[in-house]
């Protein structure tokens, strides 16, 4: 509930940039210590496409739009846990707030990509963090 408050504040702020580029961040981790990760996005009128990169992957951005100073998308990640393979929904949404683009990054919902099986989804699944254009 915080983090959608926080959003919605930097988005009153309202953006008429384009976003295409890239953008560097760090995701928080579980340990205070964070995770590096850039986004190339590619905005062509309300459309947002692109990719995420992290440190051993890249993933497509999906449902990409920008709209009335908000940016909101879908990235379906694979994870390894255990012996399984799970694909992750993970789904995006921000604004700019001053010269960086704020997100939240909300984890949806989790299946095993053998079988589909729901799989379950441990303590807070929210993060809010803040991104700065390289280019």
């Amino acid at each position: 509930m915080r983090a959608t408050a926080i959003v919605l504040l930097c988005c009153l702020t309202g953006f008429g940039a384009d976003i295409t580029g890239v953008w560097l961040g760090k995701i928080p981790g579980r340990r205070g210590d964070g995770q590096d990760v850039a986004f190339q996005f590619i905005q062509k009128g309300a459309t947002l496409s692109g990719k995420v990169y992290g440190d051993y992957q890249s993933t497509p951005i999906a449902e990409g739009k920008v709209s009335d100073g908000e940016v909101s998308f879908v990235v379906i990640s694979q994870e390894q846990n255990g012996n399984q393979i799970n694909d992750t929904i993970i789904r995006y949404t921000g604004c700019f707030q001053g010269p960086e683009l704020e997100l939240n990054r909300q984890i949806e919902s989790a299946t095993t990509a053998g079988n589909g099986g729901k799989v379950a989804l441990k303590g807070n699944q929210s993060q809010t963090f803040r991104l700065k254009r390289l280019y």
